[in-house]
Formats: C-alpha cells, structure tokens, sequence
C-alpha cells in the first residue's frame, strides 16, 4: 500500500515535536515496599521530524509503548527513548509519563492504614547532546500560618497545599524518598484516614510547626541542595487559603551543575 508519510514535504519546515498524546495505558512502576504497581498512566510520545518528510508512522509509537508497558520506570526510560529513536528514524525523541502513584500510609497514633496517591510524572528526551530526565511528583500537605498564630489568641487558621517537585539527578532513586522529604518539610503531612486521636496529632503538630509557602520552599530546597545526587530542582508551594480569597504561592528553582562549573 502507498506510503504516505514517507513521502516528500516541498516547504522545507522541520517539526520539532510530532506524535501521539494523551494516551491512556496501564503500566507497571516500581514500587519500594512491594517491588512494582500496577496503576494506568497518561502518555505523550515525540520525535522530531525532518524537512524531507510528510509525516510520521504514529502507530510505531503504540508499538513501542505495548513494548515496554509492562516495565516503566526510571530505568527504562532511556531505552525505550532510543527504541523510538530507531523504529522512527529520528534524532530527538520524547516521552512524558504522568501516573497516580499509590502509598500505604498509617496514621500517626492507631496506625490505621489507608492509601495516599501521589501525582507523579517522568519526562524524558534524548538528542545529540544527550539524555535528560526529569522526576516531577505532587506532594499534598498541611501548612498554619504563623502570622494568624501570633496575633490570635486562640488557635490560628490552616490549610492544606500543594507541593510540586521536579527533579534531576545521577543515579537512580525511589519516589517515596522523595514525597517524605516533601512531607517533613511542611507543617504537616496529610492522611486519608485519621482516627479521633489521629486529628489531635495532627493539628497539634501543625500548630507546633507554623510555616509560610516561603517556609515550604526553603526547606525542601534546603535538604535537596545537600542531596549529591540531585543536580537541579524546581519546588513550587500553593496554599489554598482557608480565610483568604486567594492562594498563596511561592518558587525556587536551582541548577547545581552550573555552581560547581
């Protein structure tokens, strides 16, 4: 049959990025407690596409994804970018992997078990300079205002917020490590079940640990600059305000490659 794709483009435009998106799979991850999870994902694939050509072969990136989908993690994702690369014929390609991740959390005082999920996502490319990988997650938390606990003389107002970490690093690591880092970092952690004496716990905590969204940054920031094997971040805090009309917001992003050059 005629090949389509694969015939000449005569407006001599390169594409940077063309390819399938919002691919809905099930995949499997690693999981540090029970070695893999099985949990469904959102998939966006790319490759770059020559001048020369009309288009691309879009059902070869289903076949590489049918490939490898039984086994996505960290790493993997370098082979299943140069598979791409080859079964495409193309210089760059890309694949963004966005997935609920799940964790078996107990309370702080019953220990009562519930699962927390987790949004977390990798994003990858490869081209002639090389790879780059990087590890995003969304981490919820608690967070009181230490202002409101200052000039209140009963209790202070409290919310819970959004963390966003993206990461890039050495060598491999474990997710997990990574959303408690986030967790400790805040006024509290969240929970899906609490008991009674859970909720006192917990926001007597919170009270005892009073944090800003400026709070929440510096410290995630704080403990991944003495992290060796992360070599840039980007963490990003929103409250959603339980008094105010608005969120609250605050942003770092730093390069330690570019400090040590």
């Amino acid at each position: 049959m005629k090949d389509v794709q694969s015939q000449p483009d005569h407006r001599n435009i390169a594409i940077d990025k063309v390819g399938v998106k919002n691919i809905r799979h099930p995949v499997t991850v690693l999981d540090r407690a029970n070695g893999t999870q099985q949990t469904v994902a959102n998939i966006n694939m790319y490759v770059d596409l020559p001048h020369l050509y009309k288009g691309t072969h879009m059902s070869r990136f289903i076949e590489v994804l049918s490939e490898h989908s039984n086994n996505i993690n960290l790493r993997n994702i370098p082979g299943i970018l140069e598979e791409m690369k080859k079964r495409l014929d193309a210089a760059c390609a890309h694949i963004e992997v966005e997935f609920p991740y799940f964790i078996k959390k107990a309370a702080p005082v019953s220990s009562a078990q519930g699962l927390m999920e987790y949004n977390v996502a990798f994003r990858g490319s490869v081209n002639g300079e090389g790879l780059d990988l990087v590890v995003e997650m969304r981490v919820p938390v608690t967070t009181l205002c230490p202002c409101s606990r200052e000039i209140s003389e009963h209790g202070a107002h409290n919310q819970r917020g959004m963390v966003k970490l993206a990461v890039r690093f050495k060598r491999f690591f474990w997710i997990e490590d990574l959303i408690q880092l986030v967790e400790e970092s805040a006024s509290s952690d969240v929970f899906s079940l609490l008991k009674r004496e859970d909720e006192k716990y917990v926001t007597e905590r919170a009270y005892e640990h009073p944090m800003f969204v400026e709070d929440v940054v510096r410290e995630v920031a704080r403990k991944l600059e003495d992290d060796p094997n992360i070599v840039w971040f980007s963490v990003d805090s929103e409250n959603f305000e339980s008094i105010h009309n608005h969120s609250a917001y605050a942003f770092i992003e730093r390069d330690k490659r570019s400090a040590q050059a």
